[in-house]
């Protein structure tokens, strides 16, 4: 029986990939024609979706675009058999966008039914998890404590080390948090994750609490999140079903229970802290810190809280060894990094390399340069509190301390890209203004700094005093980076600052820019 497969993620549910499934399930029925239409995860080439792949004996066969309008010209052209059209990819494997790629924690998206754990196991899933519960605790923190892998939501912190903290720390209960509350602009992976291979996340939490001695966890998801919040329910059911998760993981004797919870909206929850005040029941706050969560966490209880790449990456890890792992990237940079192409670029989308390549080659090589085809203004990576970067930044390599080195950060790994047409002054004042709009109002400098630093850009483009004004502004940016309790305040300066220094003329500046 031939399979087809239309994606079910939302970026191509919003381009009609539905419809698309549900025309080449009735026209196929029409025509007496036995198919099988698994919905799975988006390959990540954004550009293409919705794509649509017969499976051949040659391998799978692409379709590009596709409209639920197009289904019986391709019927008739006989795409089921993998025929040419004008939409027809050839196979999808072989296309140099995914060719060149080294997917680990991305390895099944696309690929398998995210809610079939048959295939999930079929393609290499639950080794992790089994090669875990042979272990001591201490013997997997150990083992990705040398795998390098370290902390994917934004301060790079080693995974190992925040693990060791909790599992060397006496408690009665332990939790494991997923922070999924992916806010930044330009980032997707954890969205695209969770709905294309969900068992690869509840995977790596439940070695996390295998590993620290925990026996819950929960999945904070950003309530703008409907379709992965979904998607992750039915998978924590079936995965409940299967013994994977219960009383005893697998009959082991081990327990580890699972839950989403839905976040409210709030960026700032995307600081742990924060996120744990919302998880409670409470208004999303920075703590201050100490003490830090992996002592005193939900609830007051030791917690690990990484992002949903971080855990994601664990189940290879375990089941390759952590010197797998590790002989990927550069310097203390290791492993590989779902880096998210988003903005005015031709081809966007999810890249998962080895950390290493540099921002021109990922930009302009595997990304194809500009959308409007218009020169290449600048590219900001990490969000929108992330430092802007022009051409002389091309040939910095992609890991965290070499974009440190250039004032920049990796962040959650999305990068998004300008043209010529941007007006920098303008992206400045939103970084001030979105920073006024979200921060949680704990602290002065973030919440009074974001709303003054508005005020002094507007003064500074308007002309008036820009001398005084310039050398405000950055005693303010001061202020904010060194007096702020979490990164929302803290990061607010990078994007002005990088802004100022490399497109003062777009600010009107007739005075030097110190």
């Amino acid at each position: 029986m031939t399979k087809v497969f239309v994606s079910m993620d939302s970026a191509a549910l919003s381009m009609g990939a539905n419809e698309v499934a549900q025309a080449i399930a009735e026209q196929a029925a029409s025509a007496g024609l036995e198919i099988t239409v698994v919905r799975n995860g988006s390959r990540g080439m954004l550009w293409l979706e919705p794509l649509v792949e017969v499976e051949t004996v040659a391998g799978r066969v692409g379709y590009a675009n596709v409209s639920a309008e197009q289904i019986t010209e391709l019927m008739t052209a006989g795409f089921l058999s993998g025929a040419a059209h004008d939409s027809c990819l050839g196979l999808v494997e072989e296309l140099e966008f995914l060719k060149n790629q080294t997917r680990i924690t991305f390895a099944r998206v696309g690929i398998t039914d995210p809610l079939s754990l048959v295939d999930y196991e079929a393609h290499g899933g639950l080794k992790g998890l089994r090669t875990a519960i042979a272990m001591t605790p201490a013997k997997i923190v150990n083992e990705v404590t040398e795998s390098g892998l370290r902390g994917r939501g934004g301060a790079g912190f080693p995974a190992g080390i925040k693990w060791n903290t909790v599992l060397n720390t006496e408690s009665d209960q332990k939790y494991i948090c997923c922070n999924a509350d992916e806010g930044d602009s330009g980032t997707f992976a954890d969205r695209m994750l969770m709905e294309g291979d969900p068992f690869t996340l509840i995977e790596g939490m439940i070695i996390a609490g295998i590993a620290v001695g925990a026996t819950e966890g929960l999945i904070y998801v950003r309530s703008e999140y409907p379709h992965a919040i979904d998607v992750l329910n039915q998978a924590i059911a079936i995965a409940n079903e299967n013994k994977v998760l219960g009383d005893s993981v697998l009959g082991s004797g081990i327990k580890f229970n699972l839950e989403v919870r839905v976040g409210a909206g709030s960026y700032v929850c995307g600081e742990e802290t924060a996120m744990l005040e919302s998880l409670e029941g409470k208004r999303g706050m920075v703590r201050a810190k100490p003490p830090i969560p992996a002592l005193v966490g939900l609830f007051g209880k030791p917690t690990v809280i990484n992002n949903v790449m971080t855990l994601a990456a664990v189940p290879m890890i375990l089941a390759d060894g952590a010197s797998a792992y590790q002989s990927f990237g550069v310097d203390r940079s290791r492993g590989t990094q779902v880096f998210q192409l988003a903005g005015n670029i031709l081809r966007g989308g999810i890249v998962e390399l080895p950390f290493g390549i540099t921002l021109g080659d990922l930009v302009n090589k595997v990304g194809g340069g500009t959308r409007s085809g218009r020169p290449i203004k600048t590219v900001q990576i990490g969000g929108p509190l992330g430092a802007y970067l022009g051409e002389d930044s091309w040939d910095v390599q992609m890991g965290y301390e070499s974009l440190a080195a250039v004032g920049g950060m990796l962040g959650h790994g999305g990068v998004v890209v300008f043209d010529d047409t941007v007006n920098m002054a303008k992206q400045a004042r939103f970084a001030m203004e979105f920073c006024a709009e979200e921060s949680c109002g704990k602290c002065t400098p973030c919440r009074i700094g974001s709303t003054r630093g508005v005020e002094v850009i507007d003064r500074i483009v308007a002309g008036e005093d820009q001398a005084m004004n310039l050398e405000l502004l950055e005693d303010l940016c001061e202020v904010m980076t060194d007096g702020s309790l979490c990164a929302m305040g803290g990061l607010t300066p990078l994007p002005v600052r990088s802004a100022l220094k490399l497109f003062p003329a777009d600010f009107g500046i007739k005075v030097e820019v110190k």
